[in-house]
Parts: C-alpha cells; sequence; structure tokens
C-alpha cells in the first residue's frame, strides 16, 4: 500500500476519534447543567410553597384581627340594647347586631379555609423538602461521575491530538491541505474505503472497473471521481 495513503486512512481513524471526543466533551457540560438546573428547580419549589404558607400565615393573623375587632362590635352592640330609648332605636340595633353576626361568620368561615391551606402547603412543603433531598444527592452522585468522565475525555482528547500531530507530520504538506479541506467539506470523511464490489462507502456512488483495479493495486492517491474523497481497497 501506498505509504501515504496507510498515513492517510490512521490519520481519519483520529479525526474520526478526535471528533467523537469533541462530541462527547461537548455533551457532558450540558448534562451537567441540565442536573443542576433540577436540584435548582426542587429548591425552587421549596421556596415557593414557603412563600405561600408565609402569606397564608399573614392572612390568616389579619382576618383574625378583624374577627377581634367584630367580636367587639358584637359586645359593644349588646350593650347598647339596654341604653336605646325607642322601638325604632332598638330595631336599628338589632339590624347592626344581625349585620356583624353574618361578618363573624364569613371572617370565622375566612379563616377556617386560611388554616386548611396552611396544613395544605404544609404538606407540600414537606414534599417538596423530601424532593429536594433527593435531588441534591442525585445531583451530588451524578455530576461527580459526569465531571470525572468529562476529564477523562478531555484527556483523552489531549491525547489523541498529540497522536494526530505526529501523524500528521508524516503526510505531505499539500496533501494534507486536500485532505483537510475535504474532511471539512465531507461531514469529517475525506478518506473513504471501496463498498465491495464497487462504491464509495463515502457518497455511494459506482466506481469504474479501471479506477477498481488501480485501487487493489493501492500505488497511489485516488480520489473518487464523485464526491472527491479519497479512496482505498480494504483489506
Amino acid at each position: 500500500m501506498d505509504r501515504q495513503l496507510q498515513t492517510l486512512i490512521e490519520l481519519q481513524a483520529l479525526d474520526t476519534r478526535i471528533a467523537g471526543l469533541e462530541t462527547e466533551a461537548a455533551r457532558l457540560p450540558v448534562e451537567i447543567a441540565a442536573i443542576q438546573a433540577a436540584a435548582e428547580d426542587a429548591r425552587k419549589a421549596v421556596d415557593d410553597a414557603r412563600a405561600r404558607l408565609d402569606v397564608t400565615r399573614k392572612d390568616t393573623r389579619a382576618k383574625e384581627k378583624d374577627l377581634e375587632v367584630t367580636q367587639g362590635k358584637l359586645v359593644k352592640g349588646g350593650a347598647r340594647l339596654y341604653e336605646v330609648k325607642t322601638n325604632v332605636e332598638y330595631s336599628a340595633v338589632l339590624t347592626e347586631i344581625e349585620t356583624t353576626k353574618q361578618e363573624k361568620a364569613g371572617l370565622e368561615d375566612e379563616i377556617l379555609t386560611l388554616m386548611e391551606r396552611q396544613d395544605r402547603v404544609a404538606g407540600e412543603i414537606k414534599e417538596a423538602e423530601a424532593r429536594l433531598t433527593a435531588s441534591l444527592a442525585r445531583c451530588d452522585t451524578e455530576e461527580t461521575a459526569l465531571r470525572a468522565k468529562l476529564a477523562e475525555v478531555e484527556g483523552q482528547l489531549a491525547h489523541t491530538r498529540s497522536d494526530r500531530s505526529g501523524v500528521s507530520r508524516d503526510v505531505s504538506p499539500a496533501v494534507l491541505g486536500d485532505y483537510e479541506k475535504l474532511l471539512r467539506a465531507r461531514g469529517g470523511l475525506a478518506i473513504a474505503p471501496v463498498m465491495k464490489p464497487d462504491l464509495c462507502s463515502g457518497c455511494r456512488m459506482l466506481v469504474r472497473p479501471q479506477r477498481l483495479q488501480e485501487l487493489k493495486a493501492q500505488n497511489s492517491l485516488i480520489a473518487c471521481e464523485s464526491c472527491g474523497r479519497y479512496l482505498y481497497w480494504p483489506a
């Protein structure tokens, strides 16, 4: 086999590995970010539930104060019944007392509803806190594993790039330039084996019989007439 062709085949294998490692190196930080985002969402759910509980408690205290005021009105209204002089005044006070009683009943219902809401939100907080604890534990475990994997991939990538640099020095500058142009233009595949019996495995186009004979000899660099990739006859 032509020495330069053999070197290009090795170079292509390294470039394919580099592309795979680069994809992995780009993917892992995205996964880490997704895990961190999930933990942050769980933390936000706890904070939101606690905020809702605080609002409900404030609303309850406000209604309880209103209820105290209303209760005071009832006491005063009851006392006024003994002070009025006429039936008209007496009826007016009774009407006012009845209105106050209805107001009091309404406030008591609202307070009961708010207390039930507090219980419900308190339960939601416990559930959200449990989810947060689980999410943080999972985040810690998975993030540690992913960061270790990322460090491993980056190490492999650096090593493979170093190998690639060494191999590329064995290719003439002109051929290396053509190869790298093809690599960029052809989706990372600049050199391809013939798919037996007679197809370019890069573009799946037919290779002429004369070219096949030349490729089997493999004494020189031969390009596919359709896609321009360098071709070689597989062992």
